[in-house]
């Protein structure tokens, strides 16, 4: 069992044509300073470790930082995560473009013994679990299946677009849905969980994902 860093599951999702962040790893400020400029600021700055899967509980992300504040914000997540989790494996900063606005998704993928990979769709971010509004389906999935999936949640009509909130793009959280079944056929995948998935009115992008794979 290997539990995947971010830029690796990211690689992952590329690979199945599930749109992803632009990111690079930074091991030092300067070349954090390098990347977010390249990038284009702001820029988000998380702890890449295999150590930590939830990053913001100990301290591990720095939003909306400009190129020349990369550095010193640099420095002080590694010093937070050293005092937080002195433990964990330290690969580097990640310095990543800012998600845009739009709704916060959670996709999930867990392998089960008996029944196989169960895949998982609701509404995400922080508070996926006071929400607690998913639905669930056995892999492998059409997108009709996966239009039904997204349908199914509580929070669907938000979705649609209500109350002067702009629409998700449906079809494009459908095609995330089906290249992640896809990739439950094909991967050595335990676990998944991208969260958050930002979806507007134009797509979806993957902002966060972890995952769990048998060596």
């Amino acid at each position: 069992m290997k539990i995947l860093t971010e830029p690796e599951v990211k690689k992952l999702l590329m690979k199945y044509g599930i749109p992803v962040t632009r990111e690079s790893i930074a091991n030092s400020p300067v070349e954090a300073y390098a990347i977010a400029s390249q990038i284009g600021t702001p820029v988000a700055m998380k702890i890449s470790s295999p150590d930590i899967s939830h990053k913001s509980d100990v301290g591990g992300v720095v939003l909306n930082v400009g190129a020349h504040e990369a550095r010193t914000t640099y420095d002080r997540i590694i010093s937070q995560i050293k005092k937080a989790a002195p433990l964990a494996r330290i690969e580097g900063i990640l310095v990543q473009q800012m998600a845009p606005q739009g709704h916060e998704l959670i996709i999930g993928l867990k392998k089960d013994a008996q029944f196989g990979h169960a895949l998982m769709f609701g509404i995400g971010g922080i508070f996926v679990e006071v929400y607690k509004d998913v639905s669930f389906r056995v892999v492998p999935i059409e997108k009709t299946e996966a239009l039904d999936m997204i349908s199914q949640i509580r929070g669907y009509p938000i979705l649609k677009g209500i109350r002067g909130r702009k629409p998700a793009n449906i079809e494009a959280i459908a095609n995330v849905l089906v290249s992640v079944s896809q990739m439950a056929e094909k991967e050595n995948i335990i676990e998944l969980d991208i969260n958050p998935l930002i979806v507007n009115e134009t797509g979806a992008i993957a902002v966060d994902a972890r995952a769990m794979i048998e060596e």
